[in-house]
């Protein structure tokens, strides 16, 4: 889907950076005690993950955003559809009827006909743009709010930074499983909307 793939792009330029900053912390912190960072609560300079691909299948607005893109997709494409159809039947009438018509008539009708291919085509562009530019303000929407809470997340429970892993684009090869917040992440953020939504 186009959406994820918009917000995993702007994820993974977010990852490289932060990988980049990490492995300058690794430095820093490699000759500290291991008891340092037992836990994710437990120290202050905590790495954790956000595992993309659960926080966008269970998280409230992120799957009514893409029943809305899903609703004004099928919406355009019926839109479209029908209008092509109206028009492959008025050039099917035209063939039937041609060799009847007179020449001045035929020519009139190929032009009127030819104008308005020009025009489904038209539409067709206009409507694609449409739609794309309503995908990408969605998803920068949603990039916003899921970036917004995950800096306020991040400074309450004192990370000093916050990955995001996902299948499709696996940046993050390994994460042990007390590093992941996702869990908390999506209560949080569906707790968070649904007050939102009342």
């Amino acid at each position: 889907m186009k959406t994820t793939a918009s917000i995993l792009t702007k994820f993974t330029l977010g990852i490289l950076i932060a990988g980049s900053i990490a492995a300058c912390n690794q430095n820093k912190t490699a000759d500290k005690p291991a008891a340092a960072a037992s836990s994710p609560s437990d120290s202050k300079e905590t790495i954790v993950y956000i595992n993309s691909d659960t926080l966008y299948s269970k998280y409230e607005y992120a799957k009514d955003v893409n029943k809305r893109l899903d609703d004004k997709g099928k919406s355009a494409q019926g839109d479209l559809a029908a209008k092509g159809q109206a028009f492959q039947r008025e050039v099917a009438e035209y063939q039937k009827n041609a060799a009847t018509l007179p020449a001045d008539q035929r020519q009139a009708t190929e032009q009127r006909l030819q104008r308005k291919q020009q025009e489904l085509q038209g539409y067709q562009q206009n409507a694609t743009a449409q739609f794309q530019n309503d995908q990408a303000g969605e998803a920068a929407k949603l990039y916003d709010k899921i970036s917004d809470f995950t800096k306020a997340y991040a400074k309450e429970k004192g990370y000093k930074l916050v990955l995001t892993y996902s299948k499709a684009n696996p940046t993050v090869l390994y994460g042990d499983a007390t590093l992941d917040v996702t869990t908390d992440v999506i209560k949080r953020l569906n707790d968070a909307y649904a007050k939102e939504k009342k």
